[in-house]
Order: structure tokens, then C-alpha cells, then sequence
């Protein structure tokens, strides 16, 4: 056998030594398969009960409606009592959608900025987005003479709605490119999660001293505002919130690969060929329509959009935006949901802030998810 010949034996065995076996790959597509099916598994569920909390947000509250009634109404069946009728068309059924609307809307925002800014502790609220919506709706409401939402739209007239949600999202994005802009210069998680809060309470500063030489009525309205409702979004609003939250999560969608790219690190994104800043900029724009829509007709709600990702995160394992982005909007809309049910106490006549019972239940869920999970660094 020639020298040649040997040469070409050898480099022959080792390819084959080099590459799987067949059996090796077929486990290994396998349990790819089967585990690709378990996280579509666990979305359908997810599904499954959010329409299961829908109904129940809708039957449950002061007047407590049986959920097969509820059922019928929603098909378009006739049913005896007209009172049960008219609460879930009119009351129940916006109040529901507001709330998977919120919940789909911050869940995701708080999702993109933690991956974004590579921070376990980022969200709209903490980096000052909420903040910064909630000033672009104050300068509406001076502008207006008015605070609440609803009054704005009654004085501004058909665009009032409309008005509301430009300023929060320009709010919004004005915060967060800020402290984007800062977040290049400084890479410390901890000192740029304080420039966001920093940022945030500047906003938050000139919004009380206007509320300091504004009427009492004001005062009052606003307060109430800041609590968070999700049953406050009229018919005329809810149209526009759904409008604006579903091209968010569109765009949402399309920063999906970006994501996944920025996870590795923006050098290697950049060896990539991706184009940081064309990714960012749709990052920021989505993020700002989210937090931006929802915050200027339900209020600034907290904690949402750092517990959903987290808990998302633990029950699918995995970081594939494209699998996260779905499963998050589902259990934001379910939390949101639940928290809904809690805020209205059934059998009750009272109901609680919004915002109280979303850091009532997120508070726990983010410290559950931090103890379970203590180097929360590895999912970025």
C-alpha cells in the first residue's frame, strides 16, 4: 500500500471518527423533538388558562355571576336576568381585555429590556420607563386642565385618545434612550439600574410640582390615576390600546432573532452582521409603544414586567425569544388576570388599586425566582 493510500485511509477514519454516529444523532434530533413539543405543550396550557381566567374575571366581583351564564352571554345566547347581560358587555368583558392587554403589553416590554440591557432587574418600571409615560400623560392632562384619562378624551375631543398615547409612548421613549445612551458608557448592571431610578424620580419630581400649584380636584384625580385600574379604559380607548399594543408586540416579534443574538454579546451580534443600532431602536420603539399605551389609559402598574420573564424563563427553561415572547404574553395576560380577580374581592363593593396587588404578587414571584434560580446571570 502506498504512502498516498495510507494518507487517505487515515484521513478517512478520522472524519468518520470526528463525526456522530448515526444513532448519536438520531437521540439527540430526538430529544430536541421532544422537548420542542413540551414547550408547545406548555404554551396550549397556557392558553387554556388564560381563556379559563378570562371567563372567571368576568363572572367573578360584587355581583357574581354563574360562569355558565357568562359562557352563554359571551356566545350570544338570550338570558333571563338583562342586569348580567349588560354588566358583561358593558363592565366585565373591557375590563378583562384591558387587563390580558396589560399584561401581554408589560411582560413583553419588561422581557426585551432585560435581555437589551443584559440586567435580571430591568423593566419598564424600574428603568423609569413607567415614569417617563406617566410625564408625557401629565403634560396632556396640564395642557387639557384635567387629569383622568377619560375627562381628557371628553375635552380634547376624538383625538384625545389618541394624544394620550402619543405623549406616554414619546414619554417613554425619551427615558429610555436616555438611559440606553448612559447604559453605553457604564456596563454596571447595579449603577445603571440607580441612573434609571434617578431618571425616573426626575420625571416624577416635576409631575409634583405641578400637582403642587394645581387644583385640589386634580390632585385628587391624579392619584387615583397612579393607583393603576384596568376598568377605568372606555370602548372608544380600547380600540386604540389593542391598535397600539398589537403593534408593539408585532414589532416584538420581529427583534425576536435580534434577541437571541444579543444574548451572546454585542461583539459577537456585531461579527454577526447584525446592526446594533437598527436593533436597538426597534427595541426601544416596541418596548415604548408597550409600556407607553398601557401606562397612559390604566396608569403606571409595577413589578408585571420583572416577574413575567423570570417565571416564564423558569417554567419553559429556556432563552429562545421566539418560544418566550408567546409564552410571556400568555402569563403576563394570566397574571394580570388574576391579579384583576384578587383586586375586585368578590362578594365585595370594594376594589383594590391595581398596583397594589400586582407588587403584592410579583414581589414574591421575583424573590421566589431569584432563590430557585441564584445565578439569575446565566439566561444572558
Amino acid at each position: 500500500m502506498t504512502t498516498s493510500t495510507i494518507e487517505h485511509v487515515t484521513d478517512t477514519k478520522a472524519e468518520s471518527a470526528l463525526r456522530p454516529a448515526p444513532e448519536h444523532r438520531a437521540v439527540s434530533i430526538n430529544q430536541r423533538g421532544t422537548a420542542l413539543v413540551s414547550k408547545r405543550g406548555i404554551i396550549i396550557g397556557l392558553l387554556f388558562a388564560c381563556i379559563i381566567f378570562f371567563l372567571l374575571d368576568i363572572a367573578l366581583g360584587s355581583v357574581k355571576i354563574p360562569l355558565k351564564e357568562v359562557v352563554r352571554i359571551l356566545l350570544g345566547y338570550e338570558v333571563q336576568n338583562e342586569a348580567w347581560v349588560k354588566i358583561v358587555e358593558y363592565v366585565r368583558v373591557p375590563k378583562a381585555i384591558t387587563a390580558v392587554l396589560a399584561g401581554i403589553a408589560l411582560s413583553i416590554g419588561g422581557l426585551q429590556m432585560q435581555t437589551l440591557f443584559r440586567n435580571p432587574l430591568a423593566g419598564p418600571s424600574v428603568l423609569g420607563i413607567t415614569a417617563g409615560a406617566s410625564f408625557g400623560v401629565g403634560v396632556v392632562m396640564l395642557a387639557s386642565g384635567t387629569v383622568t384619562t377619560t375627562f381628557a378624551v371628553r375635552q380634547l375631543g376624538i383625538g384625545g385618545s389618541w394624544l394620550i398615547i402619543l405623549s406616554a409612548i414619546l414619554g417613554a421613549a425619551l427615558v429610555l434612550l436616555i438611559v440606553l445612551g448612559i447604559s453605553m458608557r457604564i456596563k454596571d448592571n447595579v449603577v445603571l439600574l440607580i441612573i434609571g431610578i434617578m431618571v425616573g424620580n426626575v420625571t416624577i419630581s416635576i409631575i409634583s410640582i405641578w400637582q403642587y400649584f394645581s387644583e385640589p380636584e386634580q390632585i385628587q384625580d391624579y392619584l387615583i390615576w397612579t393607583f393603576g385600574s384596568l376598568g377605568g379604559v372606555i370602548e372608544d380607548q380600547l380600540w386604540i390600546l389593542s391598535i397600539t399594543v398589537a403593534a408593539g408586540l408585532v414589532l416584538s416579534f420581529a427583534t425576536s432573532k435580534s434577541l437571541n443574538i444579543l444574548l451572546l454579546g454585542e461583539n459577537y451580534a456585531r461579527s454577526l452582521g447584525l446592526s446594533m443600532t437598527k436593533a436597538r431602536l426597534m427595541i426601544i420603539a416596541a418596548t415604548s409603544i408597550l409600556a407607553g399605551s398601557v401606562t397612559g389609559f390604566c396608569g403606571p402598574i409595577g413589578f408585571v414586567g420583572i416577574a413575567v420573564p423570570h417565571l416564564t424563563r423558569s417554567i419553559l427553561n429556556t432563552s429562545d425569544h421566539r418560544i418566550l415572547i408567546p409564552a410571556a404574553s400568555l402569563m403576563g395576560a394570566i397574571l394580570m388576570l388574576v391579579c384583576d380577580i384578587i383586586a375586585q374581592l368578590p362578594g365585595s363593593q370594594v376594589t383594590l388599586p391595581i398596583n397594589a396587588v400586582t407588587a403584592l404578587i410579583g414581589s414574591p414571584v421575583v424573590i421566589w425566582v431569584i432563590m430557585k434560580n441564584r445565578n439569575l446571570k446565566s439566561s444572558f
